[in-house]
């Protein structure tokens, strides 16, 4: 029987959601005398029915107050300390927003302890479904081996078996070790790493995988994170020392280990990825419609003049997730053959007249705006490496920022490249300085910095500077 990945345990935030909502609401209803008389400074029949405008505030208040807190966001692995802080935190807010409403509009008529009396409980009832609901999971994962999550581990390190210690004595968690991989040969070893992957496509419905960062390869990595992504489950990677991370990475605490996931950064963001998409298409569809129509047909007739060749040069570059695509630029060199691993130099004599001309105006970069439609790059975002690169380039610089950088679709132009890192990388410095700009706009996105960054970007072509990528 084919294995299905969380069943109904999706519902539970929502439920809890909606019950709270309810809860704060019913208890405002028999608690607070709302004073009609009060609200004449509004008009509206709407906002003068005397519940009706604090069920509306209440509502927007607490769905607000809660995310921004992450109130819901308890996981397995949460401990009960963490939930009661929680539970205080949202009853502190929330007090303040109860407060303003009476302080603001004046419409109830009640005793501080009414009040106060209210808030107890509410929160009490609310706090106690939240712990009866962590504890009832974690005695159904541990007695009926139900809500289990099918994780697998790579690597043999001192914090891959701390893990697996974890996830083999905490039954209560809920986490099923289907195998652990390593190149380290061990009785409690199922195979090699490359084994793990015949593994992962015999058996669907892996939940989760943990990856020892120092045990595996740079490809190896890139591996897994595509896997992953192709088949929807979370990756996870195992530090060997404690150290503090930037959080670029979230970390997270099993017991006293710490396992860190790729941060879901506002850029990945569902709404965020919804406006950034429809800047990209609009902006994009201006540019082939009114620009790239018809200049595609002069160069087209000028690059034919000096070489014989294709209009395009198409190249594979890495994009999110390490997905390779096929990258577009008008053809600048003599050659339409990529050579593995060289940047094209500034003085590189497999340049054309016109290409050298495409390059220093960066009109050569124009065709990647068909890029951004078919979805593979960004109007703004780090640029896309060659494939060779990406692996020499994470040997210099560490995994977990490198991979960051991979968990977004690539740009046109970014923010490393208006600061002038860009084109031939010609020391270790000019690479980690790119990364660390890409990481910066990663983890600050705004849509002003898209624009802010296009109109720089503009600005520099007008100023003449090469672009010799």
């Amino acid at each position: 029987m084919e294995y299905k990945r969380g069943r109904y345990s999706w519902l539970l935030r929502p439920f809890l959601v909606l019950f709270d909502l309810l809860i704060i609401n019913l208890l405002a209803f028999y608690s607070f005398n709302f004073n009609e008389e009060h609200l004449h400074f509004f008009s509206s029949a709407f906002f003068n029915n005397k519940h009706l405008l604090y069920i509306i505030y209440s509502i927007i208040f607490w769905i607000l107050s809660t995310a921004f807190i992450n109130f819901y966001h308890v996981y397995r692995y949460t401990s009960a300390l963490n939930i009661i802080t929680l539970l205080i935190k949202q009853f502190l807010i929330f007090s303040i927003l109860v407060y303003a409403f009476i302080g603001v509009f004046r419409s109830v008529n009640i005793q501080a302890f009414v009040t106060i009396n209210y808030l107890f409980s509410a929160f009490a009832i609310i706090g106690f479904v939240k712990l009866l609901s962590y504890y009832l999971l974690k005695a159904y994962r541990l007695r009926l081996k139900g809500n289990l999550r099918r994780v697998v581990i790579i690597g043999d390190t001192n914090g891959a078996k701390e893990l697996k210690t974890i996830f083999t004595n905490k039954k209560e968690l809920g986490y099923n070790l289907l195998a652990r991989f390593s190149n380290n040969k061990s009785p409690e070893i199922t195979g090699s790493i490359s084994d793990s992957f015949l593994f992962l496509e015999a058996n669907s419905g892996i939940d989760e995988i943990y990856c020892a960062m120092d045990e595996l390869t740079e490809n190896q990595v890139n591996d897994f994170v595509k896997y992953a992504n192709n088949h929807h489950c979370n990756i996870k990677f195992i530090p060997e020392t404690k150290k503090l991370f930037t959080k670029r990475l979230k970390t997270d605490f099993y017991s006293y280990l710490p396992v860190l996931s790729i941060q879901q950064v506002a850029l990945n963001q569902d709404f965020n990825k919804l406006v950034k998409r429809v800047f990209d298409v609009v902006f994009s569809l201006f540019i082939i419609v009114f620009i790239l129509s018809w200049v595609s047909v002069i160069l087209f007739i000028l690059i034919k003049l000096e070489s014989k060749g294709p209009l395009f040069y198409k190249h594979k570059r890495n994009g999110i997730n390490y997905k390779v695509f096929t990258c577009y630029k008008f053809r600048s060199l003599r050659t339409v053959k990529e050579v593995k691993g060289t940047y094209v130099k500034e003085n590189d004599n497999r340049l054309t007249k016109i290409g050298k001309f495409l390059r220093k105006t960066s009109i050569d970069e124009l065709p990647q705006f068909l890029n951004v439609i078919l979805g593979d790059m960004s109007v703004v975002g780090p640029r896309p490496h060659m494939l060779s690169y990406t692996e020499d380039y994470s040997k210099k610089i560490d995994k977990y920022n490198f991979i960051f950088r991979h968990h977004v679709k690539p740009g046109i132009t970014g923010l490393a490249q208006i600061k002038g890192y860009r084109g031939e990388i010609k020391s270790d410095e000019d690479i980690i300085n790119r990364i660390k700009f890409d990481n910066f706009y990663i983890e600050n996105w705004s849509l002003l910095l898209d624009i802010k960054i296009i109109i720089q970007t503009i600005l520099n072509i007008f100023k003449g500077q090469k672009q010799a990528y």
